[in-house]
């Protein structure tokens, strides 16, 4: 790739975050969860994975539990990683050597994929799983190779043009808001590797997404399909939520998460006054409810009855406050005062709202995944109103998170 001044952007903040990192505000105020709390949700969710896992073949992967029945699916689906790494957090949190044994069993599956380049989703498939291997166990000689091969497949699908990472495979050149969260595996790969050309791809591919998914009040689209000729948008569509100009609920927790962690990774203000503005934009939608567990889309409660999804209209998405919760945390860490309490409390009030029924079920029940109650894709039919492997993977990081948070404070 040519040299720029993005290129040396990318090299200079490796260089200023190893040294330093983002300032991260002290905490003054008491939380309001306690950590036997959290660890009764950690022990309860050691327990539901363990159920899971006996009771899905070793050679597939969970994805949800619908009509009494679980539904699998090999290496190559995009949510192939959320279980390695829910096993994994829960092996940092528990030191119980069988997780370790079951997410291993499950990575060497899984190391495949370091080759596909058919995908945008290996941040959530490769990221999730091995990078909380290595920086969990630090076994450099095990796992960052795989890492780094993962990250060039990764690279593939670039385009210098569109400044972007393409999404999938049919269409002009579509990229989906979900994108954002292959970011943090590219920003690693240029610590673990010292070649500064990850850095700068998920630079521009995050500014890119600034500038054109989002909307004056900063919500997102889904999906912005480029001209990958000369880089211009062609059309911005939202096919998971009611219509195209909705507030897809999921797609406006990704794109939180994934500023938040821009923020962490290059330090760069502006990335953490844009997931300010997001958050505020989310949290201060009329349509969200008081526990703060999303519908599926913010304007579903408002659909017309002739909408064909208006008997959906109802539905929430425990996997979208999961996202939530793990990034109000995060950003929590950047922030001062009023701003800073603010997150953490709406964090807590959807960890306790995930924490109790009717979201997180019995242990022995909902086939062993640990939350209930997510939607998948409306519009398309797909796992809607079923535990989600990747709702479990965010309420863990979120759990794990806010106990790092109370360890911290003493």
């Amino acid at each position: 790739m040519a040299k720029s001044s993005l290129g040396l952007m990318a090299v200079a903040f490796v260089a200023l975050v190893a040294c330093h990192g983002p300032r991260r505000s002290a905490y003054h105020a008491s939380p309001a969860l306690r950590i036997d709390f959290i660890d009764q949700q950690l022990d309860h969710g050691v327990a539901q994975l363990k159920m899971l896992l006996d009771r899905v073949p070793g050679q597939e992967m969970p994805r949800t539990f619908e009509a009494g029945k679980h539904v699998n699916s090999g290496t190559e689906w995009w949510t192939s990683g959320f279980v390695p790494g829910s096993l994994l957090y829960l092996y940092e949190y528990s030191g119980d050597d069988t997780l370790l044994a079951l997410a291993k069993q499950r990575l060497d599956l899984l190391e495949k994929e370091k080759f596909n380049t058919d995908t945008h989703d290996l941040g959530f498939m490769l990221y999730c799983s091995f990078g909380n291997a290595l920086r969990i166990t630090g076994d450099t000689a095990a796992y960052k190779d795989i890492l780094l091969t993962g990250a060039e497949s990764l690279m593939s699908r670039y385009n210098p043009v569109v400044r972007a990472i393409r999404s999938w495979d049919w269409g002009a050149f579509p990229v989906i808001i979900d994108n954002m969260m292959n970011l943090e595996y590219l920003l690693n790969a240029t610590r673990l590797s010292g070649d500064s050309a990850f850095a700068k791809v998920a630079i521009a591919h995050a500014k890119t997404t600034m500038e054109n998914h989002y909307r004056p009040a900063h919500s997102c689209y889904h999906v912005v399909d480029y001209d990958p000729a000369d880089g211009k948008v062609v059309r911005k569509r939202t096919d998971q939520g009611a219509y195209d100009e909705s507030v897809w609920a999921r797609g406006q927790a990704w794109g939180l998460y994934g500023y938040v962690m821009m923020y962490r990774e290059t330090g760069d203000g502006t990335y953490l006054e844009f997931a300010r503005k997001i958050a505020d934009f989310i949290f201060g939608h009329p349509n969200m409810p008081t526990d703060l567990i999303p519908y599926w889309d913010f304007d579903a409660p408002d659909l017309p009855a002739d909408s064909p999804y208006a008997a959906r209209r109802e539905l929430r998405d425990a996997s979208t406050a999961a996202i939530l919760a793990s990034a109000l945390i995060e950003l929590a860490h950047f922030t001062d005062g009023t701003d800073r309490s603010g997150h953490l409390s709406r964090a807590e009030v959807i960890l306790q709202g995930l924490s109790e029924p009717p979201y997180k079920a019995r242990i022995g029940d909902n086939g062993g995944f640990i939350l209930q109650h997510s939607v998948g894709s409306i519009p398309h039919g797909s796992e809607v109103d079923v535990p989600l492997t990747y709702a479990d993977y965010y309420y863990i990081e979120a759990l794990v998170r806010y106990r790092r948070l109370l360890k911290r404070i003493g």
